[in-house]
């Protein structure tokens, strides 16, 4: 199994930047497809983005596309989140999760993201 720790989380001004990281331990990192979600209050929680175990595919939430960026550095057993053009609308916990497979998946705790003036 996996288990995942976010960071990087806060308040920002709308059009302000963040990058979220996602810091994994446990075995064979590099087999796990990572993804980021977010919840908002009162709302479900949806997906952000998406990275193979290799990196070499990633996928976006429509409502994210061309100001968000998610990475991997298998090496680092870490996942990145890097969040351009931010908008009042991305305010939410975000999460990682770590799924090799069709096994279960994994998720860390969460990070709040806040965006207002």
């Amino acid at each position: 199994q996996v288990q995942l720790v976010e960071s990087g989380g806060g308040l920002v001004q709308p059009g302000g930047s963040l990058r979220l990281s996602c810091a994994a331990s446990g075995s064979t990192f590099s087999s796990y497809a990572m993804s980021w979600y977010r919840q908002a209050p009162g709302k479900e929680r949806e997906l952000v983005a998406a990275i193979t175990s290799t990196g070499d595919n990633t996928n976006y939430a429509d409502s994210v596309k061309g100001r968000f960026t998610i990475s991997r550095d298998n090496a680092k057993k870490m996942v990145y989140l890097q969040m351009n053009s931010l908008k009042p609308e991305d305010t939410a916990v975000y999460y990682c999760k770590g799924r090799r497979g069709l096994g279960i998946g994994y998720w860390g705790q969460g990070t709040q993201v806040t965006v207002s003036s």
